[in-house]
C-alpha cells in the first residue's frame, strides 16, 4: 500500500470515528540521527531542570540510565516506529473567559464543561478520545494488518503537541498551544504508537507535511498571561500557569500569585481566548463534548456550598474531578477574595476556621484582600 494511501485511509478512518483530523509522524524522523525524536524535544530536559514542571513529577520520570521518558519515544517505547494523532474540535458556542461576566462569577476552562447530550452526563476527553482510538485502532488492525499500538491521551510518555506538529496538525504557537489554520486551537489530541514504518504523508518531504509558523509578530496570549507564565515566545512556566495552580498544584498557591488568578477556578483559557486563531474557529457539534451551560460562568456561592455527594454528582465523568473538592474550594476562596464582594465575608470566614489548613489559610487571605481583616479580626488566631 502506497504511503499516500496509508494517510488517506487514516484521515478517513479518524474522521469516520469522530476526530477532526488526524496524521501520522514517523521515529524517527528521516535522516535525524540525535537522541531525541525531533529538535523540539532537545529542551525538554532543560525545561525540567529549570523547575519549569512545578511539582508534576510523571513528566520528570526516568529509566534506569537517567534519561527522561518523555525526551524520546525511542527511549520509551522503543519498538514505536510512527505516531498516528488525532485531533477533536472542542470549541464550545459559550462566552469566552475575557468576555465581560458579573462579579460574583467563576470560570471553568472550556475542555472541561463538556457532556455526552445522548447519555445525559458530564463527558471527560480523556474518556470520549480513547474509545474513539481503539476503535481507530482496530480499524487500522484490519486494514494494514496485526501490528504492535498502544493508545494515549495524555498519559502516554510523549509530548502530544510534538508530534502533532510533524504529522501535519498544525504549528506549534507561543502560548506553546498547537494551532490548525482552520480549526483554531481548541483541539483535544490523541495518539496511537505503533510498530509500523508509516510516513508522515506519502512522498512529501517532512518539511512540506509540517504547518508553516503562523504567530508572526503576533504576542497577544504572552502579553494577556496574568501570572507571566509564558515567559517568552514558545516557552511556558507551567510552574506559574494558572491552569497548573487550580489543578495539579496541591497544597497553598504562592500568595503572589493569587491575586492574578482572578475568577479562575478550573484551568485557564485566556491564551487561547485572545488568539486571533480562534476568532473563526469553528464551533464544535460534538454530541459527546457539548457544552453543560451550568458550568458557564458558574456563581461562586454555588460552588462554595459544593460538598463530597454534591461534588461527587456534578463532576462525575468530568475533568473537574481532577483538581478534587478541597482544591477547587480553596480556588474559590481565591476568586471571592479577588471579587472584593462583601457577599462572601461570612463563607470567607466560616472557611478560616475551617479544619483543612489549606482552605482556612487561603480563605485568611481572601479575607484580608477583600476588606484589610486580619485573623484576629475574624476571630481566627492562627493567621500567618
Amino acid at each position: 500500500m502506497h504511503g499516500a494511501t496509508i494517510h488517506e485511509q487514516v484521515a478517513t478512518l479518524a474522521q469516520s470515528v469522530g476526530f477532526s483530523g488526524a496524521g501520522i509522524a514517523p521515529i524517527p524522523p528521516p535522516g535525524e540521527e540525535a537522541d531525541c525524536d525531533y529538535p523540539e524535544l532537545s529542551y525538554f530536559e532543560p525545561w525540567i531542570e529549570r523547575g519549569r514542571a512545578g511539582e508534576m513529577q510523571y513528566l520528570k520520570r526516568r529509566d534506569d540510565a537517567g534519561r527522561l521518558l518523555r525526551s524520546a519515544l525511542r527511549i520509551a517505547v522503543p519498538w514505536a516506529r510512527s505516531v498516528v494523532v488525532c485531533a477533536a474540535n472542542y470549541n464550545p458556542e459559550a462566552p469566552k473567559s475575557i468576555d465581560p461576566a458579573p462579579p460574583e462569577t467563576a470560570w471553568i476552562a472550556r475542555y472541561a464543561l463538556t457532556q455526552n447530550i445522548q447519555a445525559g452526563q458530564p463527558s471527560d476527553y480523556h474518556d470520549v478520545l480513547l474509545a474513539r482510538l481503539k476503535k481507530l485502532e482496530q480499524a487500522l488492525q484490519q486494514a494494514l494488518g496485526p501490528f504492535s499500538s498502544r493508545c494515549y491521551v495524555d498519559t502516554g510518555p510523549l509530548v502530544e503537541r510534538i508530534y502533532a506538529k510533524y504529522a501535519g496538525i498544525g504549528w506549534i504557537g507561543k502560548n506553546t498551544c498547537i494551532i490548525n489554520q482552520k480549526l483554531g486551537s481548541w483541539l483535544f489530541l490523541g495518539v496511537i504508537l505503533t510498530g509500523l514504518e508509516l510516513p508522515s504523508a506519502g512522498p512529501l518531504p517532512l518539511a512540506e507535511v509540517v504547518a508553516e509558523d503562523r504567530c508572526g509578530t503576533c504576542t497577544r496570549c504572552i502579553d494577556a498571561c496574568p501570572t507571566g507564565a509564558l515567559v517568552a515566545p514558545y516557552e511556558m512556566d507551567a510552574s506559574l500557569c494558572i491552569s497548573y495552580l487550580t489543578i495539579e498544584k496541591r497544597g497553598a498557591i504562592p500568595d503572589h500569585l493569587r491575586p492574578q488568578m482572578g475568577r479562575q477556578v478550573f484551568g485557564c483559557d485566556i491564551c487561547q481566548d485572545v488568539c486571533p486563531w480562534n476568532r473563526r474557529a469553528p464551533v464544535s457539534l460534538d454530541a459527546e463534548l457539548a457544552v453543560r451551560p451550568e458550568l458557564v460562568n458558574p456563581a461562586l456561592s454555588w460552588l462554595a456550598e459544593l460538598d463530597a455527594e454534591s461534588f461527587r454528582r456534578l463532576f462525575r465523568h468530568s475533568p473537574v474531578q481532577r483538581a478534587k473538592l478541597g482544591g477547587l474550594l480553596r480556588n474559590v476562596a481565591i476568586a471571592m477574595g479577588n471579587s472584593g464582594l462583601a457577599e462572601y465575608l461570612p463563607k470567607l470566614r466560616e472557611w478560616a476556621a475551617s479544619p483543612d489548613p489549606v482552605l482556612g489559610e487561603t480563605a485568611q487571605w481572601a479575607l484580608a484582600r477583600s476588606t484589610g481583616e486580619t485573623g484576629a479580626e475574624s476571630g481566627i488566631s492562627n493567621y500567618p
